[in-house]
């Protein structure tokens, strides 16, 4: 069990660091915030889980035009 643990860590520090190899795009900070910002709305207007995933989808899909257009 703590071998599984380790290697999900590991994979998503991973990850994580990948993503820090190049400045992000406008369209990325976009999608970034608008699925923070729309998971939490969702999850405070809908609840539970298909809310906080529905409104951070919807989120990432504005926040990624929104991003491309500056």
């Amino acid at each position: 069990m703590n071998t599984k643990i380790f290697l999900s860590l590991a994979a998503a520090t991973l990850i994580t660091l990948t993503g820090c190899g190049t400045n992000p795009t406008n369209a990325q900070v976009g999608t970034a915030a608008g699925a923070v910002l729309g998971g939490v709305a969702g999850n405070a207007v809908f609840g539970g889980t298909l809310g906080t995933v529905g409104g951070a989808a919807a989120g990432a899909v504005i926040g990624n035009e929104v991003g491309k257009k500056r």
